[in-house]
This record gives structure tokens, sequence and C-alpha cells, in this order.
């Protein structure tokens, strides 16, 4: 039943976000940036972790969740280092998963030939 929970979870967040792409115009770059915010949003009031409880993964892997994990980062450090934890809890909490998309980006440029416009 989990599997259905998590699909369902990822699957309405990403038609909400369809959805907002064809309808309401808004571009890609700014849903990306938005889901983001929206997630550390919701997490930060508390609103986040029922979602992430009920959907597992499907919560946690689209944007909103990065903004989840952000804001969690923050709040963890916060509590255990003080003010500085503003600036240091994020980038603890998502290093593992910023080093890798930098890691295979990398590796794709080094592997693809980018051709340029003529």
């Amino acid at each position: 039943m989990q599997y259905l929970y998590t699909f369902l979870t990822g699957g309405i967040i990403c038609v909400i976000a369809q959805v907002l792409i064809n309808k309401a115009n808004i571009m890609p770059a700014k849903l990306l940036t938005g889901y983001v915010v929206i997630g550390a949003i919701l997490s930060a009031i508390g609103l986040y972790y029922p979602i992430v409880e009920f959907g597992g993964c499907g919560a946690t892997i689209p944007l909103t969740g990065f903004g989840h994990a952000l804001a969690q980062g923050v709040i963890k450090e916060i509590d255990e280092e003080g003010m500085l934890g503003i600036l240091t809890g994020g980038l603890k909490a998502v290093a593992g998963g910023v080093s890798v998309v930098v890691f295979f980006s990398f590796l794709y440029a080094l592997i693809c030939n980018a051709k340029t416009k003529e």
C-alpha cells in the first residue's frame, strides 16, 4: 500500500506543477524555485512532515522535498549551534545530494560534446 501512497503523493505534486505550467503560463524556472520555497515554508510551519509520513519518497524526491530538507537542516542546526545554524544547517542537510548532482553534471559534460547554434 505504501507504493500506492508514494505514487499518488508524487503524482499529485507533479500534476499541480504541470497544470500551473500549462494553464497559468508559469515559467518552469519560477515553478522550480517556487516549489523549493513552498516546501521550506510548509516544513517550517509543520505541514510538510505529515505529507512525508504519508507519501514517503513521493514527497521527499520532488523539489518540495528539497525545500523541506533545507528547512529541517536549518531548524536542527539552530537547535544545536544557535544562530550560526541559519547559514550552515541547510548546506549540511543537502550536501550529499548537491555533491552527487555536481559530480554527475561534470561527468555528463565530459562525455557529451556541446554544439553551438549556427
